[in-house]
């Protein structure tokens, strides 16, 4: 049984860490081994007043006006584990446990969360404000798996980031506080962080922890140790160090090795759990420079390939990073759930698994194959760099195909 909580990671960095004005964000997400993970994108779109909106378990009231997103999720439920919308936010959301059990009944997941914050906040304290909102009135619980043998549960910690600031919001059932960040490098992972410095909480935060004798009111209050499981919250983050070590150069490269580095612990590859796939984000601080996503859409991003991708209007879709479609009949949507597991892999993660077997069988063609990879990795990262160089404004038919093209070329290389 996976009681642990997975062991993602997520960081940002913030000049003076940063190169050029640019805020960094990266995430590995470490998720039951065999788990697929799609990239999808979702565009703006405007909804009937009264609409509904159906997420992993529970229906919610839709609001009036949701944000172009493009998100990485399990896909076998609504929500994501990471992904940016068009304004230049990127949610990232980590499963955490907490000395309060977390609720087995179905309501909003933390994946469901990052999605809606997304949907619905063009900076991140929006997107912030939207999710405790929507704690307040759901609640957060269900199974974080797609296992019909046993309900795995956790609380949600979520780094939220925009051009000009991140918060940290760490959650136990509807209860929250958050910190803000505008410098240096920051990594949250499974488990608390927050400590004494809390720039915003839920108002009722205190006097529920007076009333439950975890905390006396005499002592400062320090979220991680009132929440925290006895030894719980260690210093976690090993991936720190390195993009500290950089000394004011992260740059998308510098985190993309980082999220790759499996010595630290920060790329997973254990029994139970794989960094099934990963995000590094480019945010300018400077408006008048687009934002730039980078996506693997496959496990390990060792031997995995980040690609770009750039929110212009009709950027093209992307269906061979998408998993088949089940509809109603899926089991993830029938109750009682997951009676079975239907076969959710993408063309692009089929692929992989050959490149897999590959690298395992023959190390030599393998080998061969990841150098010509990471080349057209660099051939991609060099380009985006040149568009963040440029004085003129970027021409939106210049990447309206940009993504699409990038997973093309790499299945043709595995053909």
């Amino acid at each position: 049984r996976m009681a642990a909580a997975p062991p993602s990671y997520c960081f940002v960095a913030f000049p003076p860490c940063s190169k050029d004005g640019l805020v960094v964000f990266g995430k590995n997400s470490a998720r039951p081994r065999d788990e697929v993970q799609e990239v999808v994108y979702f565009a703006a779109a405007e909804h009937e007043p009264g609409s509904k909106v159906e997420c992993t378990y529970i229906e919610i009231e839709q609001v009036p006006k949701t944000h172009a997103v493009v998100l990485s999720r399990p896909s076998w439920l609504w929500g994501a584990e990471m992904g940016a919308n068009e304004h230049g936010v990127c949610v990232a959301n980590e499963a955490v446990v907490t000395r309060e059990p977390a609720s087995e009944s179905e309501a909003l997941l933390g994946m469901d969360l990052v999605r809606l914050g997304l949907e619905r906040g063009a900076t991140a304290k929006e997107a912030l404000d939207v999710i405790v909102a929507l704690l307040e009135e759901h609640g957060q619980g269900g199974n974080y798996y797609e296992d019909g043998s046993s309900c795995h549960t956790f609380q949600s910690a979520f780094l939220i980031v925009d051009r000009n600031e991140a918060w940290i919001l760490e959650t136990s059932g509807k209860y929250w506080a958050a910190e803000k960040i505008t410098e240096g490098v920051k990594c949250i992972c499974n488990q608390l962080s927050l400590t004494t410095k809390i720039d915003a909480e839920h108002p009722e935060l205190r006097n529920y922890v007076k009333s439950q004798g975890w905390w006396n009111g005499d002592s400062d209050f320090n979220f991680s140790e009132v929440f925290s499981l006895a030894d719980d919250h260690l210093a976690c983050c090993s991936g720190r160090e390195s993009l500290e070590k950089q000394g004011g150069d992260v740059s998308a490269q510098a985190m993309i090795d980082v999220l790759r580095d499996k010595d630290s612990g920060v790329c997973v590859d254990s029994e139970s759990f794989l960094t099934t796939a990963s995000i590094v984000s480019v945010l300018p601080q400077d408006p008048s420079f687009p934002c730039i996503h980078y996506f693997t859409g496959t496990p390990d991003p060792s031997r995995s390939i980040f690609k770009p991708f750039i929110f212009v209007d009709d950027v093209k879709l992307v269906p061979k990073v998408q998993s088949p479609s089940f509809g109603n009949d899926d089991p993830a949507k029938k109750i009682p759930r997951f009676q079975e597991k239907p076969d959710r892999r993408h063309e692009l993660y089929k692929a992989h698994e050959w490149v897999r077997s590959l690298l395992e069988n023959d190390q030599d063609k393998g080998q061969k194959l990841m150098r010509i990879m990471l080349d057209l990795e660099k051939q991609g990262l060099e380009a985006m760099e040149d568009i963040l160089s440029r004085t003129e404004i970027l021409d939106p038919a210049e990447v309206v195909d940009l993504f699409y093209d990038c997973v093309d070329t790499e299945l043709k290389f595995f053909k």
